[in-house]
């Protein structure tokens, strides 16, 4: 089968990206085998070619997010069977753990992510791929191996953050950052399926009108000096009640001085840096609440994937490139040129 692989970590995608003829996987019993129909792209792809800021086996296959076919099933499969459209769960925990059995699947200590940690070559980027039974979840008819792929982890994600971290009740004020970035496009809608009031962020106008087609009430460009005070005025100097943050060091300051009175901020990534600081007279004085928030569980995506189906979340795609071009896609989200997600079909090369 083919498989988009590198074998050396490299800043630059193009060098090292490559697609290789490679061995089909065999099944354990616990697995269904996938014909991969769609996957998408994750900032994590980027992390796992650049060996930063952790290093992944080599030689590797990324790509978290896939929806496909189910074409084999492992002896012991008993939820699935072939010919079922399905999505991954990329999620990957022991499921025995006190974590996991307690529904903190996310803090397993045996946790990794599936096509980001794993290897080598194990990763969505091929024509076929295998996933343990408990880490693939069915579609229903109305959702597309499109939308499935582009929302799956991304939605996830931010459903973790925003409902079962962050606990978002109807009337609050939610400022999403990075509004059509992955998690961004998934939290502006999760936030308006919970009847709150979003304002959101972005880097550029085309991009804050994408937000506003997503269903923000508001939107603000965080690369001004005075976003933050813009913002603020759009509260009529109240504050925010919850901040869904990703961006990290460049704006975390910021972001932490616009919380109300116990209000709350929660974090997953930090894509331009983690070193920041914290005036910590607004986390004690103000009784604010800082979270951390990573990946999510399989029944959050189980929701997301439900309200996809309903059409109250629908993923924004930017473009499909053919298999040939993967690193192509790479290089596009290293430089932020695309609005939402970027696709792949393995079956197209």
């Amino acid at each position: 089968m083919k498989a988009a692989v590198f074998r050396e970590y490299n800043k630059d995608p193009m060098q090292v990206v490559k697609i290789e003829d490679i061995d089909t996987p065999k099944l354990k019993p616990n697995e269904v085998m996938i014909k991969v129909e769609e996957a998408a792209y994750n900032y994590n792809d980027l992390w796992a070619i650049w060996g930063d800021p952790v290093k992944v086996p080599l030689p590797h296959i990324s790509g978290s997010d896939v929806a496909g076919t189910v074409v084999e099933v492992g002896e012991d499969v008993t939820g699935f069977r072939t010919s079922d459209r399905v999505v991954s769960h990329s999620n990957l925990s022991c499921r025995i753990c006190d974590m996991c059995t307690s529904g903190r699947e996310y803090d397993c200590d045996q946790r990794s992510i599936w096509g980001f940690q794993t290897g080598p070559l194990w990763g969505g980027f091929s024509q076929y791929t295998h996933l343990p039974e408990v880490n693939v979840v069915k579609l229903p008819d109305a959702v597309s191996f499109e939308d499935a792929s582009a929302i799956s982890m991304v939605g996830m994600t931010a459903w973790h953050m925003l409902v079962d971290r962050a606990k978002i009740k109807p009337g609050q004020t939610v400022l999403i950052m990075g509004g059509t970035s992955g998690v961004g496009m998934a939290g502006i809608q999760i936030a308006k399926l919970y009847n709150c009031d979003v304002i959101a962020t972005a880097g550029n106008q085309e991009k804050m009108d994408a937000c506003l087609k997503l269903g923000a009430d508001e939107v603000v460009n965080h690369r001004e000096a005075d976003w933050s005070k813009k913002v603020r005025n759009l509260t009529n100097k109240q504050g925010v009640d919850v901040v869904f943050e990703h961006i990290g060091k460049s704006v975390f300051p910021q972001e932490v001085s616009l919380l109300k009175m116990g209000g709350t901020l929660v974090a997953t990534g930090a894509t331009t840096g983690y070193d920041s600081t914290i005036d910590l007279r607004y986390l004690f004085f103000k009784g604010t609440n800082l979270l951390g928030s990573t990946q999510g569980t399989k029944s959050g995506l189980e929701s997301v994937i439900y309200w996809t189906g309903k059409g109250k979340i629908k993923p924004l795609i930017a473009t499909k490139l053919p298999f040939s071009e993967m690193a192509k896609g790479h290089t596009m989200m290293a430089n932020a040129e695309q609005i939402g997600k970027i696709l792949t079909t393995p079956q197209e090369l």
